[in-house]
């Protein structure tokens, strides 16, 4: 089992807003703050940003070795559907949206998006 994802972000505000948007919308609960970071969990599992002084860049490049992205359960199509719509008020930016909401296949159902910062999420309907 996952224990805990830490992305670094270079805008600890912007990501909060945009990462505590959707991580609410998928029932994780807001865990720990400090000055440089923030989390959320659900379950035994969270994710953390954090605007880290040891970071040595300035931007994520999903197209870079490294992470690519993260895919997440996130409901009915339905449940996917409205993530989607709601996302762009958020930050988060639709990728592949010609394809919608088969971009991952004929029988897989989601919604791409990225944020400011680059960071990609899938977000997979449960069938």
């Amino acid at each position: 089992m996952l224990h805990h994802i830490e992305l670094w972000v270079p805008d600890l505000p912007r990501a909060t807003r945009e990462w505590g948007w959707l991580l609410g919308r998928l029932r994780y609960d807001p865990y720990q703050e400090w000055e440089r970071g923030r989390s959320w969990r659900q379950g035994a599992t969270y994710l953390v940003v954090e605007q880290s002084s040891a970071m040595t860049g300035g931007a994520h490049d999903r197209m870079r070795p490294g992470l690519n992205h993260l895919a997440f359960h996130a409901g009915s199509r339905a449940d996917v559907d409205a993530l989607a719509a709601e996302a762009p008020a958020h930050g988060w930016t639709p990728l592949f949206a010609d394809r919608y909401p088969h971009a991952g296949g004929s029988e897989h159902y989601a919604a791409y998006l990225a944020n400011t910062d680059g960071f990609e999420v899938e977000l997979v309907a449960v069938t």
